[in-house]
């Protein structure tokens, strides 16, 4: 609510990361905390290599503007080798996204063009909810299909920013929109190079909750798979919020 939308925010820093010439392997994870609201204009992106293993490649990223730091992310490459493997979380029953009508963005949402979203459940309460009274909701869940729009191939920048497409969970829980903000998000990637050339510019489905509010803060995880059930990436976000 003070700044750009941080998953774009977030896309960034780990592209970075991906541009840099001593870059190896794919991403494992990126952690992102926002330390202060980033303003219209130019910003300075700064990669710093810590440590290259023969597994995996650990970096700072930091952003700034007009010499004050905004942004600070941590993130990890890593070599993927072929093994065992299997997924313990299950694909989410939805219908079909062609059957869905795609949501329109609240409140002049300017970032919500970027993105074909269609909600399964736990749809964004009305912005209208103000002149009523708000209907709070017992769950936190929301279930929906996403895609970049206009449609563009899947790739790890696009998936980091999807990774923060739902918004802050106590708007469903308590009916309406409240003041709150991401503190700090973690993404873990689960796709290689080869899952996100099947993904393509298809739909992603995405489901989140959360686990406590307490404090003005709350957490709250995601999981995205691709249309046949691939887990793409997960992640986990800690919010401020007033309410």
């Amino acid at each position: 609510m003070v700044g750009p939308f941080g998953g774009i925010t977030a896309a960034t820093l780990l592209r970075a990361v991906e541009l840099h010439p001593e870059r190896h392997g794919q991403p494992i994870a990126l952690t992102v905390n926002y330390v202060a609201p980033i303003a219209d204009g130019e910003f300075e992106l700064v990669t710093r290599l810590v440590k290259t293993n023969r597994s995996n490649q650990h970096w700072i990223v930091e952003l700034s503007q007009d010499g004050e730091v905004k942004t600070t992310a941590t993130a990890v490459f890593g070599l993927r080798r072929e093994g065992w493997s299997d997924t313990e979380i299950e694909w989410p029953q939805a219908q079909a996204p062609e059957d869905i009508e795609p949501s329109v963005p609240p409140f002049g949402v300017v970032w919500f063009d970027n993105f074909d979203m269609r909600f399964v459940d736990g749809a964004m309460p009305d912005a209208g909810n103000d002149s009523a009274e708000p209907t709070e909701s017992a769950s936190s869940t929301t279930t929906l299909w996403v895609r970049n729009k206009p449609s563009r191939a899947m790739d790890f920048a696009a998936l980091t920013a999807v990774s923060d497409i739902f918004y802050p969970r106590v708007f469903l829980r308590r009916g309406h929109f409240v003041p709150a903000g991401t503190v700090s998000i973690s993404v873990y990637f689960h796709a290689d190079d080869e899952q996100l050339a099947a993904q393509g510019d298809d739909f992603v489905l995405g489901t989140a909750r959360a686990h406590r509010y307490s404090g003005g803060y709350f957490d709250q995880s995601a999981r995205l798979f691709g249309r046949g059930g691939t887990l793409l990436a997960t992640s986990h976000q800690f919010v401020y919020f007033k309410a």
